[in-house]
């Protein structure tokens, strides 16, 4: 935590939000899974700049994966296009909870797009917990902040990988990928402070395995409402609805 938010203008939140994100440790995890991305999209014969592009189009590690790895096994256009959106649903949600600590007094809806579209698990996991103890004039600057130095990371890393990826071991590939889904784990878990907070993470993590075993399509869209739906019911019944 900054010992001071007086940033004194918008560039300075921003420089002050990109320090914050390259020493965080979501870059190392933004580093290694982009990393396995590069390599991935290498061995299904995309060019570098084609993976740079669609790194800053998509920004969703796991919405990437999918659109590499159905695209290089012959899905058509609307096919990847569609699997990449049902993804990125997951992600409307953290949108919705974090524009109304990016809203400025004037209510303003233009300053609010790039924000919006910079949202993934780890610029909204940081924006949480630093926003709101942050100056309202200085927050949608600090948020791009942070989203620019998680992207640029991506990007570099992603190049890196690509060019690594004729000495990258398959078995190293796939683990660097595996970063991503283990840093939200332990994230969530630490974030998770509130009883329906703490009951949803518990009831995710059993409800999850149980529909992937049987393979029920919209697993994870299934696991969130589900387990949701029935820690706020435990939370409401025991507070007597109150």
């Amino acid at each position: 935590m900054p010992p001071s938010h007086d940033y004194r203008s918008n560039a300075g939140a921003f420089a002050a939000a990109l320090r914050h994100a390259w020493t965080s440790v979501f870059f190392l995890v933004i580093g290694g899974t982009y990393v396995g991305i590069g390599a991935l999209a290498h061995d299904f014969g995309f060019s570098v700049w084609w993976l740079t592009a669609s790194t800053v189009i998509v920004w969703a590690g796991p919405a990437q994966v999918i659109l590499v790895s159905s695209l290089g096994t012959g899905a058509t256009l609307i096919e990847a296009a569609v699997a990449v959106w049902l993804s990125g649903i997951r992600l409307f949600p953290m949108v919705v909870s974090l524009l109304p600590l990016l809203r400025d007094e004037k209510r303003r809806t233009a300053p609010l797009i790039l924000p919006a579209h910079f949202t993934s698990v780890s610029m909204w996991v940081e924006s949480m917990r630093m926003l709101p103890d942050m100056p309202r004039q200085w927050r949608i600057a600090y948020a791009n902040g942070l989203a620019a130095g998680y992207m640029l990371t991506a990007m570099a890393c992603g190049v890196l990988g690509f060019y690594l990826a004729a000495e990258l071991p398959p078995l190293l590939a796939a683990t660097l990928l595996f970063l991503t889904p283990m840093s939200f784990l332990v994230t969530t878990a630490r974030n998770s402070r509130a009883m329906i907070e703490k009951l949803a993470f518990i009831f995710g993590l059993v409800i999850g395995p149980v529909l992937s075993y049987y393979h029920v399509g919209l697993d994870l869209l299934w696991t969130g409402i589900i387990g949701g739906v029935v820690a706020y019911a435990i939370c409401r019944l025991r507070t007597g609805f109150t």
